[in-house]
C-alpha cells in the first residue's frame, strides 16, 4: 500500500532577500543570519516534528495518537465486561456485599475488571486499522495490500474469502493480547456488512499451490 501524501519543504531562506550591494554590510548580514537561525529552529523544525509526531500515523507519539483518536472517534483503551461468575472482589464494602477485605478474604481488583491500555506502537496499529476501516471498499485484494503494509515487518497476514458470507483473517505471527482484545472488541478488521469474520493464528504455513502457501517457489524444499 502506498501513501499518497504530498511532500512539503518547510525551510525558509531569508538570506535570498539580501541584495549584492549589501554583501559588505556586516550588521545587516548578522541580523538576517540570526533571523535565519531562529526560523530554522522554530519554523522548519517545528513543522518537521509536527509531521513526524502528529500528522503521520506510523510515527505519531502519544499526543499525536490522542489527536487521531479524537478525529477517528476511537478510544485508546478497552474496559472488559465484568464476569458475573468471577470470584468476589476485594474492597472496603461490607462483608455482606460479597467483597473481600482485611476481615473477609484476600486481595483482588475491587471493580472486578480493569482497563486495557495500549502501548504507543499498538495505538498506531489500532488507529491505522480504524482509519482503513472507514475508507476501504472491503475488497479482499485491497485489504490484503493494507495488511502487508501494516504488518509486513512482523510476518504474513492475509484475508481469506470463503465465498459463503464468511471470511478468515490469518496471522502467521502472534498479536499481543491487549491489541487483540481491542481489535476484537471494536471489530477493527474490515468486513462487508453481513459477512462473518474470524481470526486464526497459523504458526506453520501449510504446503499448497495457493498464493500464501508454501510451494516450490515459496519457501518449501529450500535449504
Amino acid at each position: 500500500m502506498t501513501q499518497d501524501i504530498q511532500s512539503f519543504d518547510y525551510s525558509v531562506n531569508l538570506t535570498q532577500a539580501l541584495l549584492w550591494q549589501y554583501n559588505q554590510a556586516g550588521n545587516l548580514q548578522g541580523i538576517i543570519n540570526a533571523k535565519q537561525a531562529w526560523y530554522d529552529a522554530n519554523q522548519e523544525q517545528f513543522w518537521n516534528d509536527w509531521f513526524t509526531n502528529v500528522f503521520n500515523l506510523p510515527t505519531a507519539n502519544d499526543f499525536g495518537c490522542a489527536v487521531w483518536a479524537q478525529i477517528l472517534n476511537f478510544p485508546l483503551f478497552y474496559n472488559p465486561p465484568i464476569d458475573p461468575a468471577s470470584k468476589p472482589s476485594w474492597g472496603f464494602d461490607y462483608a455482606t456485599s460479597g467483597c473481600f477485605n482485611f476481615d473477609n478474604g484476600n486481595f483482588s481488583d475491587p471493580t472486578g475488571t480493569s482497563s486495557i491500555y495500549l502501548t504507543t506502537a499498538q495505538r498506531r496499529i489500532a488507529l491505522q486499522l480504524r482509519y482503513f476501516q472507514l475508507v476501504t471498499s472491503g475488497t479482499v485484494p485491497e485489504i490484503n495490500r493494507f495488511l502487508k503494509y501494516l504488518f509486513g515487518s512482523k510476518g504474513a497476514a492475509y484475508l481469506l474469502d470463503h465465498g459463503d458470507m464468511t471470511q478468515t483473517y490469518v496471522f502467521t505471527f502472534p498479536l499481543d493480547a491487549n491489541l487483540l482484545s481491542v481489535i476484537e472488541q471494536y471489530d477493527l478488521l474490515p468486513r462487508p456488512a453481513g459477512v462473518s469474520s474470524t481470526i486464526i493464528f497459523a504458526s506453520e504455513v501449510p504446503f499448497g499451490f495457493d498464493t500464501y502457501n508454501q510451494n516450490f517457489n515459496n519457501g518449501a524444499f529450500l535449504s
